[in-house]
């Protein structure tokens, strides 16, 4: 458990820095193009160093197809209810979306490594490329779809670059590409950088985001469904399915993380509300911290 601690809290120290970095400079420092330069050009490069790390394997594709039904489940719920609660259209589509945008990368990964082992990895690594898949699509078209129309929203989802980059790279990667190790060590380390700007960036939304204003309801919402709903669909989805237990853990884990700092770049890209995503990203963030110790007992049972 200590090892699980130590690898959420040395993630946490990047966001720690963004926020102290926003807070000593101020209007110097500006969110909206660190989001630009995030998104549009060092996510590229996360994008070909996750896919061309090693050989896409068909065998591995189980567990994120399990990880997809249960997201998709979710969605369906949650857009027929919240539709009836939420009226304003960026709370709606927050409400919808925030809640299954998991941080399944920057936390999930390390997080499973703690649990079960390196031999998680293969696993974390095709979950959370089918995460990336969910938010380069259907978390930019909500978020999106709080300030423009379908069309607009369908169009927006075409413009990012993830996308292109992802085909190229599976097609490279299909194709029997095998990147040489200088090749590997600069997409790793615009990789990395993408990461730790991540962090970064939900470190400055903090700074002055203050939680009292968000509405109560949309918080009780999306943290209901993120860390009641969500897991108990999954834990009994996954209770009745015939898995390797590791893997049945790894995908429990994955859809227990609190919500990706992704929420945040795309809420600010797309004008979604930007600050109150941030404060609902601190609260899962929070929440979590509790929620991991139950969700690790839990997984004994699967």
């Amino acid at each position: 458990m200590s090892s699980i601690l130590f690898s959420i809290f040395a993630i946490y120290i990047f966001i720690v820095l963004g926020f102290v970095a926003k807070m000593s400079f101020k209007e110097r420092i500006d969110e909206k193009t660190i989001t630009i330069i995030s998104v549009y050009f060092l996510q590229v490069f996360l994008t070909f160093w996750g896919l061309l790390i090693r050989p896409v394997d068909v065998t591995l594709l189980f567990a994120p197809s399990i990880y997809l039904f249960i997201i998709i489940l979710v969605l369906f719920i949650s857009a027929f209810v919240a539709k009836r609660l939420f009226k304003d259209k960026k709370e709606y589509s927050i409400a919808i979306i925030a809640a299954v945008i998991g941080n399944t990368g920057n936390l999930g990964i390390p997080l499973n490594i703690a649990i079960f082992g390196e031999e998680s990895i293969p696993y974390t690594t095709v979950i959370n490329l089918m995460n990336v898949i969910i938010v380069y699509t259907v978390g930019v078209y909500y978020y999106s779809r709080g300030t423009f129309n379908i069309k607009s929203s369908l169009i927006n989802i075409l413009k990012l670059p993830f996308l292109w980059a992802a085909a190229f790279a599976l097609a490279l990667s299909a194709y029997g590409y095998r990147p040489s190790e200088e090749v590997m060590s600069a997409l790793m380390m615009g990789a990395y950088a993408s990461i730790v700007m991540q962090l970064f960036l939900f470190g400055m939304y903090l700074y002055g985001t203050k939680i009292s204003e968000i509405s109560k309801k949309l918080t009780l919402w999306v943290m209901s469904v993120k860390f009641i709903a969500l897991p108990a669909l999954t834990f009994l989805i996954l209770y009745f399915i015939e898995l390797d237990s590791m893997i049945k853990g790894i995908i429990f884990i994955e859809l227990l993380v609190p919500l990706a700092i992704a929420n945040v770049n795309f809420a600010s890209l797309y004008d979604c509300k930007p600050k109150i995503v941030t404060a609902l990203v601190f609260i899962s963030s929070i929440i979590f911290l509790g929620a991991i110790y139950v969700g690790i007992r839990l997984l004994e049972y699967l």
